[in-house]
Order: structure tokens, then C-alpha cells, then sequence
């Protein structure tokens, strides 16, 4: 069965001084503000559309290699994925790292790359990003 999630976002002002809330609304856990300094320089207390792909492709990877692992019979014990997106002014996301550190009982280093590598390729967000560089960095705890 097909999902589909909702957010929005209200913007007001031009880019460079204005400043926007963006509602995740499908969920109901909030709002949060953005604004261009916060994505092009620093944070501040702020997101940006960046962190929020950060935060969806690492779920999205761990739920992958997670399942990947579990149906290979080596289910993890635990996945600690950090995404990194790099944004560009003037030239947009310029790619992804993807760097996730496993407990997977009975699997050794080479098998949980292998499994690591299998789950970049077909996540689906990593799917949605095919147009950018994604890059992985995998080992075991």
C-alpha cells in the first residue's frame, strides 16, 4: 500500500532576508524555522532543506540495511548512520556521505560493507538523490 507524507512551508520576504516555518504535518511533531543564512552559512538554531535530507536519507538507509542484514540472517543489534549533505551556493547539493557504524553479530567487516553498499544503492531516498554523488563509509563497531 502506498503512503504519502506532507509537510509545508511558509515563506515570507525575498531569499536573502526572509525567513520561512517548515510544518511537518503528516507527522505533527513541528515546526521549524529556515532561512538562507541558516543554509548557506551557519545554523544558528535554524534547518535547512539539507539537514532535512540528511535526516530522511539516514532513516532511510538504516531502515535498508537493517532489513538487508535481517533477511541475510545477521540482524544488526544496532545502526548508527550519519548523513552529511554539502550545499554549494550558486551550484546546489553537491553530494552526500553516508557513514554508518554497526553491531551485526556473526558478520564480518567485508560482508557488512557489502551489505552497507547494497542498502546506498537501493534505499529509496538514495534512489531519489541518484542525480547526486553519494559516497559511503562503512565498518563495525
Amino acid at each position: 500500500m502506498a503512503t504519502t507524507r506532507q509537510a509545508h512551508t511558509v515563506w515570507e520576504g525575498n531569499l536573502i532576508e526572509g525567513k520561512g516555518v517548515v510544518s511537518l504535518d503528516s507527522s505533527g511533531i513541528g515546526e521549524y524555522p529556515v532561512s538562507w543564512p541558516a543554509r548557506s552559512e551557519q545554523a544558528n538554531g535554524k534547518t535547512s532543506p539539507e539537514e532535512l535530507i540528511a535526516a530522511a536519507h539516514s532513516s532511510c538507509f538504516s531502515m535498508a540495511l537493517s532489513h538487508g542484514l535481517a533477511g541475510a540472517g545477521t540482524p544488526p543489534t544496532k545502526l548508527e548512520t550519519k548523513a552529511d549533505v554539502t550545499f554549494q551556493p550558486g551550484t546546489g547539493i553537491t553530494g552526500v556521505h553516508l557513514t554508518v557504524v554497526g553491531e551485526v553479530p556473526g558478520l564480518d567487516e567485508e560482508a557488512f560493507v557489502k551489505a552497507a553498499e547494497d542498502a546506498k544503492a537501493n534505499c529509496p531516498v538514495s534512489q531519489a538523490l541518484s542525480g547526486t554523488t553519494i559516497t559511503l563509509s562503512a565498518s563495525l563497531a
